[in-house]
């Protein structure tokens, strides 16, 4: 178990007169799944409430292009690299920081890094470096490899990975706009049957609101992810960020936040979905949080204030790891 301290909660600051979804997900997620839900805390950055305090040391981020990416995506434009541990700024190879990191008490790497033009991380010449972590320091290991292609799927499925997470775009204009990708839809779904198979476990994401605050691809996204049972679905809400294109930019609105909640708790009822780390902030977090719950997600990331007390009322042990979302120790 993690290294999480549970405090004593103060009433939660909840308003669960709220409920936008169909009770029926919940239910759905009772006939299939324990009582339970877990709650992550991810290495990327400090998380605290009343209820909840996370560690940075567990589970670690590493770019292995430092803050170099060729597409300066509208929503990132390099901002998530900063959070990362720079591997060409190290001295030494991706398998001494993972030394370094497991003698600080690591249990687990997230291995990622900017993208080429063709939104491909270069993971290949750490291949090597990745099955000596997993066979000489046993730490678990994900990866975000952007659309990867053969070769690196044919690597990676040799590596013992925990799993290749991925955002899954169903719409060609989040493509070329946000992404500034030459791709298709249809791209997406190759990697998706790449890694199936490889048999990589796939741990697809979608974003909610990904092109600047509307819904347009993410249902064709969910249809896509569908035909190949994925390990984790995890769902995240476009979190505007300062020195982005998306900077400014209205997130959907909650209605249309809980209403894709519920299509993708009906979609997949018997694949585990998680709220991941992105979302807005504020009062706009705790309702999302609430309606996570209501629809029958599984786990939350990063959770908000009151919400380990409100999944309690809801009759399910709340459980912790820090790490990415769905990693077990």
């Amino acid at each position: 178990m993690s290294e999480l301290t549970i405090i004593s909660p103060p009433q939660p600051v909840i308003d669960t007169s709220k409920n936008l979804v169909n009770p029926e997900c919940f239910d759905i997620r009772q006939e299939h799944f324990p009582n339970e839900i877990t709650f992550y805390g991810p290495g990327l950055k400090p998380h605290k409430t009343s209820e909840f305090s996370g560690s940075l040391r567990e589970f670690v981020s590493i770019s292995v292009t430092g803050s170099n990416c060729a597409l300066n995506c509208e929503h990132c434009n390099t901002k998530m690299l900063d959070k990362m541990l720079d591997l060409p700024s190290f001295d030494g190879s991706l398998f001494d920081m993972a030394v370094s990191l497991k003698e600080k008490g690591a249990k687990g790497l997230l291995i990622s890094g900017g993208s080429n033009a063709m939104n491909q991380v270069p993971l290949l010449p750490h291949i090597a470096d990745m099955k000596r972590i997993r066979s000489e320091l046993d730490l678990l290991i994900r990866v975000h490899p952007g659309l990867p292609d053969e070769a690196t799927c044919q690597a990676l499925s040799e590596v013992d990975i925990d799993g290749v997470m991925l955002d899954i775009i169903g719409d060609q204009e989040t493509i070329s706009e946000v992404y500034h990708l030459n791709a298709t839809p249809a791209d997406y779904d190759k990697v998706l049957e790449r890694l199936d198979r490889y048999g990589i476990p796939a741990i697809p994401h979608i974003v909610i609101g990904h092109y600047f605050g509307k819904m347009n691809g993410e249902w064709a996204a969910l249809e896509m992810i569908k035909k190949y049972s994925p390990k984790i679905l995890v769902l995240v809400i476009l979190l505007p960020l300062t020195g982005t294109g998306m900077e400014g930019v209205k997130p959907p609105s909650i209605n249309e936040i809980g209403d894709f909640f519920e299509t993708a708790r009906r979609a997949l009822p018997q694949s585990p979905i998680l709220l991941g780390c992105a979302r807005p902030l504020g009062a706009l977090k705790i309702d999302i949080d609430q309606l996570a719950i209501n629809a029958g997600l599984n786990g939350i990331a990063f959770p908000s204030e009151g919400i380990i007390s409100y999944a309690k009322e809801k009759g399910l042990e709340s459980k912790f790891i820090n790490a990415c979302c769905g990693v077990t120790w």
